[in-house]
Order: C-alpha cells, then sequence, then structure tokens
C-alpha cells in the first residue's frame, strides 16, 4: 500500500512540475509576443510611409521613374515601381524648373508638391479641379494618365 501512496505522490508532484513548467514556459511567450508584433508594425508604417505612389499602380510608377531618370530631374535610383524620397526629390527637381515649385526639395509629397504636379497635370493630362494640394480621385486619376503617356519609354 506503501509504495502504491508513494507512486501517486510521485505521480502528483510530477504532474504539477510539468503543469508549472507549462504555464512559465507560456507566460514567458505570451510576455515576449507583443514585442515583434509591435516592431512588425513599426517597420509596415515605416515603409508605408517611405512610399507613395499616388494611386499609381508598380507598373506606371516605373513609367514615372523612367520619366524622372530622362528628364532634367537626375533621378538616379532604381526603377522598382516605387515611388519613395529619391523619386519624390527628383518630381521635386522636375516641378522646381518647370512648374512653380518653391519649396523645399524634402522628397516628401506634401500640399505643395501636389499644387506643383496639379499645375503640371492641368496642362496636359486633363485635370480640371482646383489647385489645391490634396492628392484626390482627379489628381490621383490625371497621375495615372501621366504615367501612362510614358509607356513606351519602359523600360529605360
Amino acid at each position: 500500500m506503501r509504495t502504491h501512496v508513494l507512486a501517486r505522490t510521485i505521480v502528483s508532484l510530477t504532474a504539477v512540475a510539468g503543469i508549472a513548467a507549462g504555464t512559465l514556459a507560456a507566460a514567458g511567450t505570451s510576455y515576449a509576443a507583443p514585442a515583434p508584433t509591435a516592431r512588425t508594425a513599426a517597420s509596415a508604417q515605416a515603409s508605408i510611409l517611405a512610399t507613395n505612389n499616388l494611386g499609381l499602380s508598380t507598373t506606371q510608377a516605373k513609367y514615372v521613374q523612367c520619366f524622372l531618370r530622362d528628364a532634367p530631374a537626375s533621378y538616379t535610383g532604381g526603377i522598382d515601381g516605387q515611388l519613395g524620397t529619391n523619386s519624390w526629390k527628383a518630381m521635386q527637381r522636375h516641378l522646381r524648373a518647370y512648374w512653380d515649385y518653391n519649396d523645399s526639395i524634402d522628397g516628401d509629397p506634401g500640399p505643395n508638391t501636389i499644387k506643383a504636379l496639379q499645375r503640371m497635370l492641368k496642362f496636359g493630362w486633363n485635370y480640371t479641379d482646383s489647385i489645391d494640394g490634396i492628392a484626390g480621385a482627379n489628381t490621383k486619376a490625371a497621375f495615372k494618365r501621366f504615367a501612362n503617356d510614358f509607356a513606351s519609354t519602359y523600360p529605360c
């Protein structure tokens, strides 16, 4: 009988130790899980902020990059279809030279960049709304027409 009680005690202690170890292991992983998720969210946000295609597809953005490479805008980056900081700096240089852009060349397509872009799009790509610095549906549609006009230069 003593052996039977001793065996039950050992089994019980083993079960308790296993449960405790499992609980600690689960607590450790559940505590550590938010850190990678936070890093992933921050990385995703950074990449979203780093590119702004203004509604263009990757292919259309490549057309724009080819235009910027061939224009006096001095774009030397990759033709990757992602209008990032370097693409927008080149666009700002182009807009400064021809479309009355007078803000800093910072690669951020902010309201002043969009206003100059709208002036350009009004000239030849059927943009008919006001020059307001807001990249709305009509600005994006005209920008797509602009991009598609350079399809024949791709690959550049």
